[in-house]
């Protein structure tokens, strides 16, 4: 009977409790606490994964998308930053090894990888104008000139860009701000995502955009001679100096081919160079610049007054600037003043990074623009387009601000030997072939300059099969232009299945 007796008392205090409680004045409940799916601290492992698919040149693409982040270790394990990731893999490939893989990279440095991932190469794209310029609503579409249809695709940001960040306060910003420095933490980050996602025996690709040109240079021999990871090849997107010292004269005299190809856009040229196609007027800018522009400038001060004439009429002929501000500027024309000067009379500078753009400044004196044209134009459409597709349509949800642009000071640039680097790496590894992509409206990394760069990477000649330069009639970022983003994805495209190796062909000389 005890077995009744103890529910039988337990029934009894029960109801006692329950009209004690009856007796008293209701007592609200609490209010729910309000659901947090957002994060202020950025996790140091997370994923979230989704599938679609994207036409590209007629054909369906169905692919797996993962937004996610991977730590940054110190030498003794220690977790002491993450960087985040988007991972493209078309997903009706059964057999990796031969789908080769691309590993992006944008510059700065600071500058998250969002440039390349929303409006050239990923499978999404900005809903922009044929031109490039902003249009609303603002958000992305599906980009039917992706290379995912030829290779898989990992965008990475670098510490303190995107949602990549410090996690120990304690870490050194030295670990990973400076050219030497970035190249390293990224090469281990590299390894690890390649051993975990199963990697080793894809063809192995880098592209990288203005800084990013040098972090993906330094970075072919820092993952060959620290991780035994040999690449297929590099292509460089309006590239940097990469260590490529050209000070003095003839950093000076590069920028004029530029120059050409701006005020042609511009209509700014006499008549008779503005009536010929820009390829046609160009390739006479350059041997002007090398043949007489140069050699002048090397005489300086004793440069013949009759000669001195001469070139100066020649400079502001192909320049779309005056003679008489040509010889103020001894010659040389600073960028700043012919941002400025270029459209003065009509009332407009034009853009730093695609010269295509124009802005509007308080005043039409002074020797620089008050702003860069373009770069407000970009940050207009990217940034709400890359919030929405990571934030929205991906449904990576963090509170943590997306950095288009972020704090990488004091930044380290001693020691910069990327070119020289990339032309070890190529050395050393007979698969390696690099390409190079610029706009000729591109002030800030002049297509020219980008030339001279490639000229240099291989003085001995021995390598110049293996270097390749494409131009577009666009700036900085040429894709952003439909009829450049059709060539440009197709270059890549033949860059990629030129560079992998039939069955069984040896790495040799």
């Amino acid at each position: 009977m005890k077995s009744l007796i103890i529910p039988a008392l337990l029934l009894s205090l029960s109801a006692h409790a329950q009209q004690a409680a009856d007796s008293k004045p209701a007592t609200p409940a609490p209010a729910a606490a309000p659901a947090q799916p957002f994060e202020r601290a950025l996790k140091a492992e997370s994923a979230v994964s989704k599938s679609a698919t994207v036409m590209i040149k007629g054909k369906a693409v169905p692919y797996k998308v993962t937004a996610g982040t991977q730590p940054v270790w110190d030498k003794d394990g220690k977790v002491i930053a993450s960087l985040f990731y988007t991972y493209y893999q078309r997903s009706d490939v059964a057999d990796k090894a031969r789908r080769p893989l691309v590993l992006s990279f944008n510059g700065g440095p600071g500058s998250a990888s969002v440039w390349m991932h929303v409006a050239y190469t990923g499978p999404k794209m900005l809903n922009i104008d044929d031109e490039g310029y902003p249009v609303q609503p603002y958000g992305v579409r599906d980009n039917p000139h992706s290379i995912l249809d030829v290779a898989d695709i990992l965008y990475v940001d670098p510490v303190n860009t995107g949602f990549s960040r410090i996690l120990d306060s304690k870490a050194d910003r030295a670990t990973f701000f400076g050219v030497n420095a970035d190249i390293s933490y990224l090469a281990e980050w590299l390894n690890t995502f390649v051993s975990r996602e199963g990697r080793w025996t894809s063809p192995k690709y880098l592209i990288g955009e203005s800084y990013g040109t040098a972090r993906v240079a330094g970075l072919s021999l820092e993952l060959q001679n620290a991780h035994w990871m040999y690449l297929n090849g590099v292509i460089l997107v309006s590239p940097t100096e990469l260590g490529l010292k050209r000070d003095g004269i003839v950093g000076d005299a590069l920028n004029l081919p530029y120059y050409a190809a701006t005020a042609w856009y511009q209509k700014a040229l006499p008549a008779d160079l503005q009536a010929r196609d820009l390829k046609d007027v160009l390739p006479e800018v350059e041997a002007f610049t090398v043949d007489e522009l140069i050699p002048a400038l090397a005489k300086g001060g004793f440069l013949d007054s009759a000669k001195k004439a001469g070139i100066a009429a020649k400079v502001a002929r192909y320049s779309g600037i005056g003679e008489k501000a040509v010889l103020q500027h001894n010659l040389v024309i600073p960028t700043n003043f012919f941002w400025k000067e270029l459209l003065r009379d009509q009332g407009y500078t034009v853009g730093r990074l695609d010269s295509r753009y124009k802005g509007i400044d308080k005043s039409d004196a002074g020797a620089s623009p008050d702003y860069n044209a373009e770069l407000t134009s970009w940050l207009h459409s990217f940034t709400p387009a890359i919030n929405h597709y990571l934030r929205d349509v991906l449904q990576y949800k963090t509170d943590i601000k997306y950095n288009m642009f972020g704090s990488v000071h004091p930044w380290d640039n001693k020691n910069d030997t990327t070119g020289e680097n990339l032309r070890k790496a190529m050395a050393m590894n007979p698969y390696m072939k690099v390409m190079v992509q610029s706009g000729y409206y591109d002030g800030a990394t002049t297509y020219f300059d980008a030339k001279y760069t490639m000229w240099q990477l291989d003085p001995s000649g021995k390598m110049k099969d293996r270097l390749r330069f494409e131009g577009y009639r666009s700036g900085h970022m040429m894709y952003l232009r439909s009829e450049d983003l059709v060539r440009s994805t197709d270059d890549i495209r033949d860059f990629i299945k030129q560079t992998t190796p039939a069955a069984n062909q040896p790495a040799r000389y």
